[in-house]
Order: C-alpha cells, then structure tokens, then sequence
C-alpha cells in the first residue's frame, strides 16, 4: 500500500472517531437535560486514558510493546506486521533465529541458567512443522477431544492411559477421541534414537502429534500454542478438550456425565480446573518454577494447574487467537491464565480436581475417586488399577 493511501486510509480513520466522539457527546447532553436545566455535557471524573508506565522487566517490557503494536493504527500507519515490529533490530527479521539482542537487554543475562538463554532467544519463533499428524481424528466432530502431554520415551504412561481413562469411545451420542502432545528429544538428555519405536506406536494408534521442537519444560509453552492451532486447523468442530499430563488419573465418565449437564450458555465459556489465585513468581533459584526478577515483574493472573483442566472447544478457538497477542511465557498453565485474562475471562475451580493429590489416608480408597475428575500424580499400574476397580458393576460406595 502506497503511503498515499495509507495517510488517506488513516484520515478516514480518524474522522470516524471524531464522529463517534460526537454523538457520544450529543447523546450525553441530551439524557442530560432533565437531570441538568443547564443543559451541560456531563465530564467523567476518572481518568479515560491509563498513563503510561514503562516496565523494566523483559518480559513485560516486550509484552507491553507487543500490546501497542497490535494496535491496528499503528500498523496501518507502518505497514508492518506485529512479528516485523517486535525484532529488536531492523536487521533481524527472522524470529526463528536467535535474537541477537535480547542479551544487550537483559541485566544479568550471562549468569542466566541455560534454560532461560534458549527460550529467551527464540521466544518469538512458534514456527515449527508438525513431523506427525492425525489428519482425520475429528471427522466425526468428537464431543470430547483428550490432549495429553507426553515426552518421547513416556511409552509406558501413554499406554496405561489408552487402556484406561484415554480410551477412544462412543458413549450414546458422545464420542471421545484421544491425542498425545510430543516434541523432539533434546540432544543434552542422551536418549537413545527411539524414533522407529515411537513410529510403529503412532501406526498402531493413531494418535501421536509430535512437532519439531525441543520438548523442554519451558518449552511446555510452546506446546499449547501449537496444539491450539491444530485445534484451528484440524479440529475445530470439538464440543469440549481435556488438557493434562500423562502422570494424572482422570475420570473420563465423571467428566462426561458434568458435560451433559452443562447449559449452552455455561459450556460457551467453560474452563475449568484447580485454578491457582493471587500467586506470582518464585524468585527461588532453586525451585522449578523460578523466574528472575529481570524476565518478569508483577503478579500472575488466576491459572488452573497445568496437570490438567478442562475447556469448550469455542474457547480454545479463541485461545488460539488470543495467544497470538500474548509473548511466550516458561510456564505453560500461567501462559494459559494470561491468555485467559486477555479474553476477559478466568478458570473456575472445580473442587474435582485434585493436582495436587489427595489425603494419603485416602489414596487406596477407590471410593475416594468416584466424584473426582482428576488426580496428580499416578505411576502407570497404578492409572490401570484405580481405572479397573472404577469399572467393577458390584462397586459400592
């Protein structure tokens, strides 16, 4: 587009706002007049524009220029995408590159761990090709969609999973399909090349998606965007998703059952989980789950544990989107809150799910699972057995 059309475009722009600003006053001084003989406009007292204040931490700090970019007058008046606009130099265009940059921004970055150098070097690349694809898993648009987080050598948990609550079945006019979330080993792991193993387990069962990245903890994040755009893509007539590892034990029937009682407007909008409040960074660096005070600043929106939660497909196709305005983050369940927040919108705790397990005086207790919808965590046999006993008619409890 020419510069020309752009101003001329922008102009337009501008003369509709005026517009509207105008009938907003008239119709404040018209519903005004019997409340004011003067026939005055009204002022608001509060502040309509936020001041803004520059964040010093990174993340933030990105976050916040990735905001005012997607700000449809800035882009029309550069001509540049969101992407183009983010490279920290006009030179580096290419997100899938390491930025080259982002240690002259970041105080400390050289007594980083390692973790955070790689993610803060790409975390603007969410490029990355699907190795193997299951095409065809929603043609007959699932009412229940099970995404399951997995790694490569986890050959053992997804196996208990599809012997148990991941069973693919047709339960009246309900039918529930199965997936397991994969990306490549990393090479500083020294696993041994399980690629034709893993190949003959996704010819047996369908189910495998696996992308070529590395499939690190930070990386978790990455792993939830590109299963949201393969939701997009691929199978966007899902009613509802479970998302959770393949550590957890989940009540597939229970779930159900809570589905089929949801009104349409209750289930547009569902999210649900053991959502985690008023909770920021840990700042131990010994602790999993520790960011720097230089990455990020402020609290966490509310998040649901990421050992699993429970959504309507409409909100992951909304997800999907508004993950597009929202920077990467290491942690994948608070990307999730974020993304969430972004929507206008908060997981709802359901007191089913148990990530952080239950009463050890109740764990052999199968009774203990029935109203449940999901516990964290469980060894595969252990998935099998609780699964079995729940399948016993002569149960009672």
């Amino acid at each position: 587009m020419s510069v020309g059309r752009r101003r001329l475009k922008l102009l337009g722009i501008l003369m509709m706002v005026n517009f509207f600003i105008y009938v907003i006053v008239e119709v404040s001084k018209s519903s005004g007049q019997a409340k004011n003989s003067k026939r005055h406009v009204i002022i608001p007292q509060a502040k309509f524009w936020r001041k803004f204040v520059p964040h010093k931490a990174y993340w933030n700090k990105q976050q916040q220029k990735l905001e005012r970019l997607s700000n449809p007058i800035f882009a029309l008046l550069t001509n540049m995408t969101v992407e183009e606009s983010l490279s920290s130099n006009g030179s580096f265009s290419n997100a899938c590159d390491p930025d080259p940059f982002v240690a002259l921004q970041i105080n400390g970055f050289k007594d980083l761990p390692d973790r955070f150098k790689d993610f803060l070097h790409y975390l603007r690349c969410r490029n990355y090709s699907l190795l193997v694809d299951q095409p065809h898993k929603c043609k007959h648009k699932p009412f229940l969609l099970l995404a399951i987080k997995s790694l490569i050598p986890h050959f053992d948990r997804r196996q208990a999973i599809r012997q148990s609550w991941g069973k693919e079945i047709k339960s009246g006019d309900a039918t529930v399909v199965r997936v397991f979330l994969l990306g490549q080993n990393s090479p500083e792991d020294n696993f041994p090349d399980l690629s034709d193993m893993l190949k003959f387990e996704s010819e047996t069962h369908q189910d495998i998606l696996l992308w070529d990245y590395k499939d690190t903890f930070f990386n978790l994040t990455l792993k939830e965007v590109l299963f949201l755009k393969w939701v997009s893509n691929t199978c966007p007539d899902a009613q509802f998703i479970f998302k959770g590892d393949d550590d957890v034990f989940v009540n597939t029937h229970q779930i159900l059952d809570y589905l089929k009682s949801l009104t349409k407007d209750k289930a547009k909008d569902l999210f649900i989980g053991d959502v985690i409040k008023d909770a920021g960074p840990h700042r131990d660096k010994t602790l999993k789950y520790y960011i720097p005070e230089s990455i990020y600043e402020g609290s966490y929106p509310p998040y649901a544990g990421g050992g699993g939660f429970l959504y309507s497909g409409d909100l992951a196709l909304r997800l999907a989107n508004a993950s597009d305005q929202v920077l990467l983050y290491p942690i994948d369940d608070v990307y999730t809150g974020m993304c969430l927040q972004k929507l206008g919108l908060a997981p709802e705790k359901h007191k089913g799910f148990k990530t952080f397990g239950i009463e050890e005086k109740h764990r052999d207790n199968i009774c203990s699972y029935t109203n449940l919808m999901l516990v964290h965590s469980r060894q595969p046999q252990e998935i099998i057995k609780i699964w079995t006993n729940l399948q016993d008619p002569d149960l009672s409890c």
